[in-house]
């Protein structure tokens, strides 16, 4: 009886802790919820306030408030697709808390590419729509929104599944920065880049703007032996203490063109001068108005200038307008491109080609996989007009804005900033490489077929002169893509799994076209005729994300298919999982450029995961002495808690942990490979 009571009594306490733990929770949610209202009401910025909303859901996951404010900000910010577990647990606790709900738990599906998801949930909402003609809340999405959205979803289903083979990579640290880093521009000989950036370091003011985020400069950086330099301030001739961001350079990187928001947003220049920049004035002549104009490219004669403007008399609402300089050097004659370049949506971020032939622009509308993608046009001059504009696919365009990006002389280039899996910070630059073969964008039609010559009707004889039989061609042999099968499932029960699944060249980052053919069940068609390696990422919510490294045969004449079975561990105390793909310095604790995919997979995973806290491992083999060893392991360790702090994850759920040489997977005594083995950071969840 005794012991019964003794059960009971401390199964109470346990109730009782267990509520005062659930209440204390809701309280705290409350109170971030508080905060946060404050930090809208003082215009801070709002990476900061969705991390403020995602600890009150954290909090008290019942809190419907906090979830839809996290989802509402994820979309107005970065990892858009993040949205989706906010928006869902809402409709879980009220399916009717927002008239548009379902449009935005398809808008986050369609920022992850889940198309099929995002389909079904449009289809829900406009379903919802016409089930209720007449309601006009304000939280109605109206149907032209919706149609768009699915028109948008059957582009970028067509688009990822048949990805063009560009090779995106990151330009590296020495340009980029834990920051926004965007609009690059570059002379004729790519050995200069220049770009904005709202980076501290360096900065002209060392305060924050309005948002609470440092504010916009110009930074440069040369190119030297193949390598970028460090980047640096471009100086106080160009920059101010406030808003200054590039626009344009010229081929001979005399010219450098910028934006200004004087005058409702105008266009300035700066002529280099030895190793500085005259102060910016004003473009002469009449392209600078009342309205706005906000984005330039410059022929190589330097006589006619693209810009866009959303003064009256346009399509839509930002158009693309061309200007030519007179014998004064003033900028007039400025004419419309006309309806084949503009439309009723917007236009903007035009690049004119060095030939003059090629005009690239970005466009929210024609056929777009969401938000601003980037088109291409030639110009035909028996036509003296620009073809039907082309859009340069996947995977350099995504379903959030792709803009502002330029070419290189011979147009094998391109350089242009992103939101990418292995970025440093937020938007980063990229240098595009155009494959060899020629991008085929949209459907080609057929060729004219030439007219039969007419047939002769006179009686005359025909004389027939031998003709030499000429030899067919040699029939070109077919390469027929290689499949390479992927099937994830549970590493316990061995169940599919509903995984994200990404295969891209490890050097290049060529992404391969994929179709799924059920749960968890992944068809990669590689057409890449030599053996390569591959980086094989998957992902499961809840799961431990893996980055694979695959080595794949080339694509031959015969059909060939390889499969391969992905076991993903379920994310839970003990579990522990090593990062392979973290590279540090030589004898440093800073980070390769190479190593951002992996850590970026890693604050994903805890993000998404957000009552979890792990143990951040470094460990490594017995080359020095102990003591730095375990020092080294210490700083590596600490490096991957800084940048998952920076990423806006709480310093309380990652301990850094050094352990130096103290726990070897494999041998040291003289063998390189058991060296590299331990030579490893391991990730341990020590909270779920």
């Amino acid at each position: 009886m005794y012991s019964i009571r003794c059960v009971l009594i401390f199964l109470t306490v346990c109730l009782l802790s267990l509520q005062a733990l659930a209440q204390d929770g809701k309280q705290d949610a409350l109170n971030y919820l508080e905060q946060a209202k404050l930090m809208q009401e003082a215009s801070q910025a709002l990476n900061d306030i969705r991390e403020i909303y995602v600890l009150a859901a954290t909090s008290d996951p019942e809190n419907i408030i906090a979830n839809f404010e996290a989802g509402h900000l994820y979309l107005k910010t970065i990892n858009k697709e993040r949205a989706v577990d906010y928006f869902l647990k809402v409709r879980e606790l009220d399916a009717n808390y927002r008239f548009d709900l379902d449009f935005w738990i398809a808008k986050s599906y369609q920022y992850g590419l889940q198309w099929d998801k995002a389909i079904e949930y449009y289809t829900l909402y406009k379903e919802k729509l016409a089930s209720k003609p007449n309601y006009q809340g304000r939280d109605k999405t109206p149907l032209a929104s919706v149609d768009k959205s699915l028109y948008e979803c059957e582009n970028g289903k067509a688009f990822v599944s048949h990805p063009q083979q560009y090779a995106i990579v990151n330009i590296g640290r020495e340009v980029n920065s834990e920051y926004p880093d965007y609009a690059p521009i570059l002379n004729g000989s790519e050995n200069e880049i220049i770009f904005t950036s709202r980076r501290r370091d360096g900065n002209m003011n060392e305060n924050v703007a309005d948002d609470n985020e440092p504010w916009e400069d110009i930074f440069t950086a040369r190119k030297e032996g193949g390598n970028w330099s460090y980047a640096k301030n471009i100086g106080s001739s160009v920059n101010t203490p406030y808003h200054d961001s590039n626009l344009a350079l010229s081929a001979d990187g005399s010219t450098l063109f910028m934006y200004k928001d004087d005058g409702g947003g105008d266009i300035y220049y700066s002529e280099r001068q030895g190793n500085d920049w005259s102060e910016p004035q004003p473009l002469p002549g009449i392209i600078n108005s009342s309205y706005n104009e906000k984005s330039v490219s410059i022929s190589t004669d330097e006589n006619a200038l693209y810009f866009s403007s959303n003064r009256p008399g346009g399509f839509g609402g930002y158009d693309i307008y061309v200007a030519t300089k007179n014998d004064n050097g003033e900028w007039t004659y400025v004419k419309n491109l006309g309806p084949k370049i503009n439309s009723d949506d917007q236009e903007d971020g035009p690049f004119i080609s060095y030939d003059g032939s090629t005009l690239y622009f970005s466009c929210n509308g024609r056929n777009t996989m969401g938000g601003f993608d980037i088109f291409k046009s030639n110009f035909d001059k028996g036509a003296n007009d620009w073809t039907e504009p082309e859009n340069v696919g996947y995977p350099i365009n995504t379903p959030d804005d792709d803009i502002y990006i330029v070419f290189s002389k011979d147009g094998q280039r391109g350089y242009y900033s992103s939101v990418r899996e292995d970025g440093l910070g937020y938007t980063d630059i990229y240098m595009i490489t155009i494959p060899d073969e020629p991008v085929v964008t949209t459907k080609q039609p057929e060729p004219i077929k030439e007219p039969d010559p007419p047939k002769d009707t006179t009686t005359t004889p025909v004389v027939k002169t031998p003709v030499e039989e000429k030899k067919p061609d040699p029939v070109k042999p077919v390469i027929k893509p290689l499949h390479f099968m992927v099937n994830v499932v549970d590493a316990e029960g061995k169940a599919p799994l509903d995984a994200r699944v990404k295969l891209q060249g490890l050097r290049d980052n060529r992404v391969v076209g994929s179709s799924q053919s059920g749960t968890g069940v992944f068809d990669f068609s590689v057409t890449s005729e030599s053996a390569k390696e591959y980086r094989l990422s998957v992902e499961v919510n809840g799961y431990v994300f893996q980055n694979l490294t695959v080595r794949i045969p080339g694509a031959t004449t015969e059909d060939k298919s390889i499969t391969r079975t992905v076991e993903m561990r379920k994310l839970a105390v003990g579990v522990t999982s090593i990062l392979r793909n973290l590279y540090f310095d030589f004898d440093k604790a800073t980070f390769k450029t190479e190593s951002y995919t992996e850590l970026n997979k890693l604050e994903n995973m805890l993000a998404t995961n957000p009552g979890m806290k792990v143990e951040i491992g470094g460990h490594t083999d017995n080359v020095g002495t102990w003591v730095y060893n375990k020092q080294l392991s210490q700083r590596r360790a600490e490096a991957v808690k800084d940048f998952l702090v920076k990423k806006g994850i709480d310093p309380r759920r990652v301990k850094a942990v050094g352990y130096g040489e103290m726990k070897p997977l494999a041998s040291n005594d003289d063998n390189d490979d058991g060296r590299e083995i331990n030579r490893r950071v391991e990730v341990k969840v020590i909270q779920k």
